[in-house]
């Protein structure tokens, strides 16, 4: 339990599943700028670190560290901006990796040019076509200002293939806000095809620290078109079926379940600022009618139930 990390909490997770091109990534990149300009966050407030995977297996490839040991190096690595580099190179010896290969690993991991990189792990590589052509997708999407390459971002999770990344924000208080990556042999672990795929998590805990941090929490207004009540234990049933039936053509009903007064109902429709009341009472439901009070005017009729639904034969004020 830290600032922006919950024991629980919601996420939104968004994937695209089959495509093997980077134009994939740079599609989910889209949504997430979408997503942070739409909340009023802006590129002078969070960026978005991009590498891949191949940088680091170029690396260590280049160091003679065996194959197997990647997957934990990348859990060490992915701790890079958390615990001091003593620690960092402390756990990496610990695996088994040599001084010159760990300092050689973490020189490589302080990368932020594209070329420095090209120079380090050679033009053919992989993961310098796959970073240059996200970025000019990003130029082209007219989000590149929101886009950072940074080698040291490699994501713990030892399923990613390539492209990885994260989204952070600028003054550096607080934890990744989202993160993802491709993860193309995910699918076949499980016992499915082999399929390409990538995709993020996006969890709340952060960015609503975020947002508060800049005062633009929005403010979510409540509002039913109808709240229903029925005034008798026997006619709850009915007011179901009419809250259902109102549902049903898209109107938005707060139906009060427990035995409350008409005085809580009142209170609980201006809560949720209803437009409409309905109250199924004994009198009316014979009738084969219920009362509809309008709460801004005042003004009431009965009306039936099916003219209720299709809005027709009735006007209450």
């Amino acid at each position: 339990m830290t600032r922006g990390r919950r024991r629980e909490h919601y996420q939104w997770n968004m994937d695209i599943i089959g495509v093997p091109g980077i134009e994939a990534e740079a599609e989910l990149l889209s949504a997430l700028v979408t997503f942070f300009k739409n909340m009023g966050i802006t590129s002078n407030d969070v960026g978005i670190k991009i590498s891949n995977r191949k940088v680091l297996q170029a690396v260590l490839s280049r160091h003679n560290v065996p194959d197997d040991s990647f997957a934990a190096v990348c859990v060490i690595v992915d701790k890079i901006e958390k615990l001091p580099q003593d620690e960092i190179k402390k756990e990496l010896s610990m695996l088994g990796v040599t001084i010159e290969a760990v300092n050689g690993i973490l020189d490589a991991l302080s990368i932020r040019s594209l070329d420095e990189l090209e120079d380090l792990i050679g033009p053919e590589s992989g993961a310098v076509a796959d970073l240059k052509q996200l970025l000019n997708l990003a130029n082209a999407y007219g989000y590149d200002d929101w886009v950072h390459f940074d080698a040291s971002i490699v994501r713990g999770l030892a399923y990613y293939t390539g492209t990885v990344f994260e989204g952070f924000d600028k003054e550096g208080r607080l934890r990744a806000i989202c993160g993802g990556g491709r993860y193309d042999r995910l699918l076949a672990t499980f016992g499915g095809p082999e399929t390409p795929a990538c995709g993020f998590g996006f969890g709340d805990a952060v960015i609503l620290e975020l947002l508060k941090e800049k005062g633009i929490i929005p403010s979510l207004r409540l509002e039913a078109d109808y709240i229903v009540i029925a005034l008798e234990d026997h006619l709850r049933q009915p007011a179901s079926t009419i809250a259902a039936r109102l549902r049903s053509t898209g109107h938005v009903v707060d139906l009060v379940l427990e035995n409350k007064r008409l005085k809580w109902a009142f209170r609980q429709a201006e809560r949720l600022n209803a437009k409409r009341m309905i109250l199924v009472g004994s009198s009316e439901w014979e009738k084969g009618t219920v009362r509809v009070k309008d709460l801004s005017s005042g003004d009431e009729c009965d009306v039936t139930l099916d003219d209720l639904v299709t809005q027709q034969n009735y006007k209450v004020s």
